[in-house]
């Protein structure tokens, strides 16, 4: 009596244990039997530091394009975040930002929201939710470091082990999550795929943040952000607050070549004084601090163009910071990313018979990056400092009508939506050259510039109370 061959198991195998590794592991978790994350660190069971994440000590918020794109692969999410102390703030009502052209108004009609946390907690929460479904499983202090196969398909990962010792690890979809030391480019060269391009625009900025124990509630304490202008003379410098669990302040400070802040703790609130306007340095000089300064030089935006490769071999797929990594300051990694597995799941799960093309998912992630991609270069490539592209003749065109529109924005609800829309990225660049945020474009501003920031009447309150009653700390 014969009997029927069994079915080969279904394994994904995910490289690295990041947030962009999380969310591909649930992505995928429903069209495989198992899923292996390849992670070469223990990972914490707490909200605590993760090895191998630099940026974690800097400001990190999801936008609301990507706070929703977690919530639909993970339901729930954002309420456990906002549970353990997370902010979940409503843009423009509670967003205290100074851009180049003036001061935003905080509108009452709240058109997004972003979720401030400290970097530890979201991806404390993502782990969790994630690694409690039982297909999912993490393999620690494992290095992934081949793919097998050929240039047409992937069939699996070679792993090392701590010891030292290796494996194959067969799988019928492999994703490389490992970020911005990602091997992929090497890989694809093993494999004779050859060709692959890289951009990067590099603004120089240097970054230095430091934890603070906030003189006043923080619910309800806006987010706050004093912008670079790359049309004034001189390096440019940025600044911002925001309000994270555990009744913290994370601040961010940023400068260019010539003007960069350090680890020097007499110099940081000097430095956030200085910038364009002293709001950031006046808060913090009233503040507890809880931290060291922490400072990285790894700005740069650097993109690989796996999209545009002619080949691709089947069951690979790239996302995250593997894909492309943004200048901080704009805040749009891991909501990228969260889009990105997201586009993932709904992919596997319109493929036809269970075959999915890996290089039309590619171009699909390559597509959502594109709108992020957009907003941080055509902002960095105009300061003086930066290097790897220089701004052309239509570059400077679209930057002065985007310069126009936020102008606009500082007095009018309805540009002011246009610009939000793409920067909580739920909308493409090119939805602003409708015909009617043109128009908004050419109005102008419908209300007066504001002359000082838009303080709610407690706020001021609360500002009046420190300088009367605070010593100045260091």
């Amino acid at each position: 009596m014969s009997h029927a061959p069994h079915p080969t198991p279904t394994r994904a195998v995910i490289v690295g244990g990041s947030i962009a590794g999380m969310l591909a592991a649930t992505a995928v978790k429903e069209h495989v039997e198992t899923v292996d994350i390849i992670e070469a660190h223990d990972l914490p069971d707490g909200p605590h530091p993760r090895t191998g994440v630099p940026q974690a000590a800097h400001l990190h918020i999801l936008q609301t394009g990507g706070a929703e794109a977690i919530n639909t692969l993970l339901p729930g999410s954002i309420d456990h975040l906002v549970a353990q102390g997370a902010h979940r703030i409503p843009m423009t009502t509670n967003t205290l930002i100074y851009s180049p052209e003036g001061w935003y108004r905080r509108w009452q009609r709240t058109t997004h929201y972003i979720v401030a946390a400290s970097r530890d907690l979201t991806d404390y929460v993502i782990r969790t939710q994630t690694l409690k479904h039982p297909r999912i499983r993490v393999r620690p202090r494992t290095r992934a470091v081949k793919l097998l196969g050929d240039h047409r398909t992937v069939t699996g990962v070679r792993i090392r082990h701590a010891d030292g010792t290796e494996a194959d690890l067969a799988a019928t979809l492999v994703i490389d999550a490992s970020g911005r030391t990602t091997r992929i480019p090497n890989w694809l060269e093993e494999l004779g795929i050859t060709g692959l391009t890289e951009d990067s625009v590099d603004s120089g900025l240097v970054y230095a943040s430091r934890l603070y124990r906030a003189p006043v509630p923080t619910r309800d304490w806006p987010m706050i952000g004093i912008n670079a202008d790359p049309r004034l003379p001189g390096p440019a410098a940025a600044g911002g607050i925001l309000p994270i669990e555990g009744e913290r302040w994370h601040v961010s400070l940023m400068g260019a070549p010539g003007r960069r802040p350090t680890r020097d703790t007499d110099a940081f609130q000097p430095f956030a004084r200085g910038l364009r306007h002293p709001l950031i340095g006046d808060l913090i000089a009233h503040a507890e601090p809880l931290s060291d300064i922490h400072v990285t030089h790894s700005t740069a935006n650097r993109r690989h163009r796996y999209e545009r490769l002619a080949r691709w071999p089947e069951n690979l797929t790239v996302l995250g910071d593997a894909v492309a990594a943004f200048n901080p300051v704009y805040a749009q990694g891991i909501s990228v990313t969260a889009q990105s597995a997201l586009a993932l799941r709904e992919h596997l799960r319109g493929a036809p018979a269970g075959r999915p093309s890996a290089h039309r998912l590619q171009r699909a992630i390559g597509r959502i990056v594109n709108t992020a991609w957009t907003l941080s270069t055509g902002q960095d490539i105009h300061f003086a400092t930066t290097q790897g592209k220089r701004p052309s003749a239509v570059d400077r065109m679209l930057h002065r009508y985007v310069s126009r529109l936020s102008r606009a924005a500082t007095g009018s609800f309805h540009a002011a939506t246009a610009l939000t829309d793409v920067l909580a990225l739920q909308a493409h660049p090119a939805s602003l050259a409708a015909p009617a945020v043109l128009l908004d474009a050419l109005t102008g501003p419908l209300r007066p510039t504001l002359q000082h920031p838009p303080l709610t009447a407690a706020e001021r309150t609360l500002l009046e109370n420190l300088r009367r009653h605070d010593r100045p700390r260091g």
